[in-house]
């Protein structure tokens, strides 16, 4: 079932490799399973996501549904929320991301088994994770990423209940005279949306192993490899997030 393919782990040896399709003139999104391709499509559909610009946030809608992306629609995954400025962001859940869990006001404080319940929940506002931008420390007009995780599945580190990603550390290039990160052929474009996240160590220092890197390759076109321990529907609307502007930082 689709529904259930979205939301489980990635694998933890290799990659699962999908590209996005952006449709400007709709506001609308579209994430497919397979290798990237610019002039047909070749891979399966999995999620589409519609924008919804407010007055003090934007809203990315994701559902299973393409022709129909609507927040009321049973079909609805969640959603991805921003604030004014573009530089933090909330991934929600349609649904508790543990039928046993309760949910409370608090992402950091949401524990199984807990009788803390916090009143009146809306469907579909269900935190799982947090995203916060930052300029880039070279100084460029890249972003640097940070996503707190705080879903109570899949994804929680053992010890702190918490999965901290973030951008995984430039090199330099001689050749090219340039701070460069290693796409292994799935960015072919350059643009300042591409990123690899990495797992964040206690000690400070990042894991060596990407858990999520997002690459343009065409006009419109991008690819999206995610890993254990997050879902494709977590790891597209991650990516969601390097589309919104961001006036704070650019």
């Amino acid at each position: 079932m689709l529904a259930v393919a979205v939301i489980q782990p990635g694998p933890g040896d290799t990659p699962i490799q999908c590209y996005i399709k952006r449709h400007r003139s709709s506001h609308t999104y579209y994430l497919f399973l397979g290798l990237s391709s610019a002039s047909h499509d070749d891979g399966k559909f999995l999620l589409a996501a519609r924008k919804c610009r407010r007055l003090t946030c934007t809203d990315y809608i994701i559902s299973l549904n393409p022709e129909y992306v609507s927040k009321g629609s049973s079909t609805c995954m969640g959603k991805l929320r921003s604030n004014f400025l573009g530089i933090k962001f909330t991934i929600y859940d349609a649904q508790p991301s543990n039928a046993g869990a309760s949910i409370t006001r608090s992402c950091s404080t949401r524990l199984l088994g807990s009788k803390q319940v916090a009143p009146r929940v809306p469907a579909g506002n269900y935190p799982v994770a947090h995203i916060s931008y930052e300029l880039n420390v070279l100084g460029s007009r890249s972003k640097s990423i940070r996503v707190d995780s705080c879903r109570s599945e899949g994804v929680l580190t053992p010890k702190e209940g918490m999965l901290v990603l973030r951008n995984k550390a430039p090199r330099w290039h001689e050749q090219l005279q340039r701070w460069c990160l290693n796409f292994n052929g799935r960015a072919s474009v350059a643009s300042v949306k591409d990123f690899q996240l990495v797992a964040s160590l206690e000690n400070g220092s990042e894991h060596e192993n990407v858990i999520l890197q997002f690459g343009k390759v065409a006009k419109d076109v991008f690819t999206m490899d995610y890993h254990y321990p997050i879902s494709a529907f977590q790891a597209f609307a991650i990516c969601l997030s390097s589309f919104d502007p961001k006036i704070a930082c650019e």
